[in-house]
């Protein structure tokens, strides 16, 4: 079962290899859903936006981590 990101409390524990894995996963999963379905209906559009939310998450995640390491 794929990593489920339910809050920013979840992105922060998570080691850096991983996050960038899951960011990886999630936009190979939002690219199925944007056009596997190509011409078709698309069954549930909230999908859709929990992906581009989650990878939101995440890189913003990442981004804080470069700038802390960074200071």
């Amino acid at each position: 079962m794929p990593f489920r990101v339910t809050g920013m409390d979840d992105v922060k524990t998570q080691s850096t290899e991983k996050l960038l894995a899951l960011v990886k996963e999630k936009r190979e999963a939002l690219r199925v859903f944007r056009f596997g379905g190509a011409g078709s209906r698309t069954r549930n559009v909230r999908e859709g936006r929990t992906l581009r939310r989650d990878v939101a998450q995440i890189l913003t995640e990442l981004k804080a981590r470069e700038i802390v390491k960074g200071k």
